[in-house]
């Protein structure tokens, strides 16, 4: 019968010095210590970059301490009229047009305009029933069209996915 060998570091049996140089290869190699060793710090590392990307993007778009119905938002105001008798409406991005309600009046040209947080498909905007229809680049581009029609009309992105009402009283 074959004589049991023992391992001098966990003082363990093994049947023979083959098996026993594979243990000493996987558990006591100064190589796998220092491997184990060097995860630490990448395993800490990405735990922090994780909890940082988690905490930006969760919180991004709302505001501490104000309740806000992300599907009814409604812009009361009247929009901006300057000299040249032009509605100026500026729509964001809050999980969806922002605000997803517009009131304008017919008759009186409106520019719309996307700011940066507008992004994809939401940056293809139109109101069908108006045969309005224009891709915004950049926040420097305008939408322009003067409602003629009075009533309430659907205003969407170019997948339909993004979208809201304007009011034309």
């Amino acid at each position: 019968m074959a004589e049991k060998v023992r391992c001098e570091k966990c003082d363990r049996n093994f049947p023979s010095i083959d098996a026993l140089s594979m243990h000493n290869a996987s558990k006591h190699s100064s190589t796998v210590i220092e491997k184990k060793k060097s995860n630490i710090p990448m395993i800490i590392i990405a735990i922090i970059l994780i909890s940082s990307f988690w905490f930006v993007y969760s919180s991004s778009g709302k505001n501490t301490g104000d309740v806000i119905n992300e599907n009814i938002q409604e812009n009361k105001d009247t929009p901006i009229i300057n000299n040249n008798q032009i509605q100026k409406i500026t729509l964001s991005m809050k999980g969806n047009y922002y605000p997803n309600t517009i009131n304008v009046k017919s008759g009186i040209p409106v520019e719309i305009t996307l700011d940066s947080s507008v992004r994809g498909c939401y940056r293809s905007f139109s109101i069908p029933k108006l045969d309005v229809s224009k891709y915004s680049s950049s926040p420097t581009d305008t939408i322009k069209f003067t409602p003629n029609e009075k009533g309430t009309f659907r205003f969407q992105c170019s997948m339909g996915m993004g979208t809201g009402t304007i009011i034309v009283e």
